[in-house]
């Protein structure tokens, strides 16, 4: 099979291709963004006949047609909503299969901070979503929306749970990247940069879904902060976290629930520091005047903070989850639990953000390219992994070192 990777001269596509290299049944891998040197580098560091390069503004929706149909999958890394649901489009509209890592679809996009996300001329938001699913339908297309780590990951496993409990009652999904602990204490916030840090900020601000006594209701993002200790795989670390718009999937494909929310990990203290920003305004979006111009706070705050919150020499990363789905088994409460620690590679220089979200995302476009992902339209990851296939999910993540541990508890 041959699979196109969007965004592939950036960290996350470059992770993808990594794992594709590696796999037997994918004999092409295309690398596609609008930096040539970009590229370049990506290609050199992967050294396999595989690999090509196309140079291409994903504006250019005709030119990203014409190159898809030389290839089966399509895997889109873009960090952004606007390009990132241009690839979709083009996509769904000329028949070829895609799987995307962002958070923000499944037929309802985020009606918060848009970023530029272009609408079709006269269609609202949720037009526009069921649009993309009913296309991909007609066109017999898989769209999977949202298949990294979080989303990803987290759907998987928190969608195993549910099917496991004969009543699920609650689902929470605890997922986060953190720099490791001698990093976080040299920075800001004990924070260090895996992601695009402005969508980061992004996801601090705006206001999100969950479900609360079985109903759906708006919440602000950093809202129902929680601490929790890891105890699994020789750990024992205090870590926090807070809500943000991980997996909205679930809202719609779980309505049973009495209670879902995702929430992202970070290191004890990082919550504060973020509650103190958003008090003093610097995460505001609205321009604002100082001495005698207009500012952005936002953008001046990453002006000045993303210096400080970039890897130095020697700087990894650990990405962690413990997700919780709690519910009736034989009459009988019970609390399935899904646990990961996973470390940065040194040996291949790729970060654990990568090899969490990018060989998730390799893994799932050749269950598409083969056919083992059948569904059509907009597919979220809990609905289209599960049963032989999650138990095949599992191993390859194991292949790659990548270790989910389940347990089970029961309690009065």
């Amino acid at each position: 099979m041959k699979i196109l990777v969007f965004g592939g001269g950036g960290k996350m596509g470059a992770s993808v291709a990594f794992d594709l290299v590696r796999e037997p049944a994918v004999s092409a891998i295309g690398l596609v963004d609008c930096s040539a040197e970009g590229l370049e580098r990506v290609r050199n560091w992967l050294a396999s006949p595989k690999v090509a390069v196309h140079v291409l503004d994903v504006t250019r929706t005709d030119e990203v047609k014409a190159l898809m149909k030389g290839y089966d999958v399509c895997v889109n890394t873009l960090p952004d909503r606007r390009t990132s649901y241009m690839v979709v489009q083009a996509a769904v509209e000329s028949g070829h299969h895609v799987l995307d890592i962002l958070e923000e679809y499944h037929r309802r996009p985020d009606a918060y901070e848009t970023e530029s996300l272009l609408l079709p001329r006269g269609m609202t938001a949720d037009q526009y979503g069921d649009y993309l699913h009913e296309t991909a339908l007609a066109n017999g297309v898989t769209f999977v929306d949202g298949l990294g780590f979080a989303p990803g990951l987290s759907n998987i496993t928190c969608g195993e749970g549910v099917r496991k409990l004969d009543r699920a009652d609650s689902a929470i999904a605890r997922v986060g990247g953190v720099p490791e602990k001698e990093a976080a204490a040299k920075r800001p916030l004990r924070y260090m940069i895996t992601w695009a840090f402005s969508h980061v900020l992004r996801e601090y601000m705006i206001r999100v879904n969950v479900l609360k006594d079985g109903k759906v209701v708006e919440v602000d993002a950093t809202s129902g902060r929680e601490c929790f200790v890891f105890d699994k795989f020789g750990r024992n670390e205090r870590l926090e976290c807070a809500i943000t718009p991980g997996m909205p999937s679930f809202v719609f494909t779980r309505p049973g629930l009495q209670e879902f929310a995702e929430k992202t990990v970070r290191w004890p203290g990082h919550w504060e520091g973020v509650a103190t920003l958003k008090e003093c305004g610097l995460l505001d979006n609205e321009p604002v005047e100082f001495d005698g111009t207009k500012i952005v706070p936002r953008e001046f705050l990453l002006s000045r903070i993303e210096p400080r919150l970039k890897a130095g020499p020697g700087d990894t990363d650990v990405c962690i989850m413990y997700n919780t789905v709690v519910g009736l088994k034989d009459g009988v409460p019970t609390r399935i639990a899904y646990w990961l620690w996973d470390e940065a590679d040194t040996a291949s220089g790729i970060s654990s953000m990568g090899r969490v979200t990018g060989f998730t995302a390799a893994i799932g476009a050749v269950m598409i390219g083969k056919g083992l992902i059948k569904e059509k339209g907009i597919v979220p990851p809990e609905d289209c992994i599960y049963g032989d296939l999650y138990r095949l999910f599992i191993e390859e993540l194991e292949k790659r070192n990548i270790r989910i541990l389940e347990t089970v508890e029961t309690f009065a």
